[in-house]
């Protein structure tokens, strides 16, 4: 498993060399293996994820437990604009074969996965919850692919990351919060102005600011009933919806033909 990176701050009483941190990150790993099922997922069957079945009962074990410090376990489902993303980098993989990518708030690892898949030449997965750290390492394990995980939070510009050290840059569903839009937003407008290809999924949220995209792709993505993501199927099998996600570029950044 990949090791988990963390930034120390001032009233992180965890340890942070390897040999101590060890145990951490053991139960850490034991967690998520212990509430996750191994999951092919439905529009993007070449990837297995270890999912959950219900959201709220595991961020209620999450929260009573201080050890694991984490917060809602998007980590634990496949969301549908994370599907639409991964399915059109899987059907394109020139957008990313030898190239550099970093997937932004990767929760599952689900995108990430998908360019290492398609012939990335390197992959970072970033995540500031340190639970999706261990589920994107053990996600990206299980499909057999090389991916590395990180808990840097990227998004302040004054984070130290670099947005020439990557190429491409996926970003599944993270304009579902008001304030984090914004930073996310950003954030990716300094990747572009870096150079980078920005390619954004979308279930239709409103902060995102479309008018400022160029949308590339519509998608009906198969999500558990009555859900936003897939889930672990329970006793009685999987039931689907069908729900609509989109895929989105910088407009006037590329032409169509360079993301489609």
């Amino acid at each position: 498993m990949h090791m988990l990176q963390r930034d120390p701050s001032p009233d992180d009483s965890e340890p942070q060399d390897g040999a101590d941190l060890s145990p951490w990150l053991i139960a850490m790993a034991e967690f998520v293996l212990a509430e996750t099922t191994p999951t092919p997922l439905p529009h993007v069957p070449e990837i297995t994820l270890r999912l959950a079945r219900e959201s709220v009962p595991l961020w209620d074990k999450i929260e009573r437990n201080r050890d694991l410090r984490g917060g809602p376990p998007y980590w634990g489902f496949a969301w549908a604009a994370g599907l639409a993303l991964a399915r059109h980098v899987i059907d394109h993989p020139h957008l990313v074969a030898g190239r550099r990518v970093l997937d932004l708030a990767s929760g599952s690892g689900l995108i990430a996965i998908a360019a290492a898949q398609s012939g990335a030449a390197h992959v970072i997965a970033n995540d500031v919850d340190p639970l999706a750290v261990i589920a994107i390492s053990l996600n990206a394990d299980a499909n057999g692919v090389a991916v590395e995980a990180s808990a840097a939070d990227l998004l302040p510009p004054d984070s130290g990351f670099d947005p020439a050290a990557v190429d491409v840059v996926l970003v599944g569903d993270v304009f579902y919060d008001h304030d984090l839009a914004g930073r996310a937003f950003a954030f990716l407008e300094r990747c572009r102005a870096a150079g980078c290809l920005v390619l954004i999924g979308d279930p239709g949220r409103a902060d995102l600011p479309s008018e400022r995209l160029t949308k590339i792709s519509d998608q009906s993505v198969p999500v558990t009933r009555n859900c936003q993501n897939v889930a672990a199927a329970g006793p009685d099998g999987a039931d689907y919806d069908v729900r609509p996600a989109a895929v989105w570029a910088f407009a006037g950044s590329v032409a169509h033909a360079d993301v489609a």
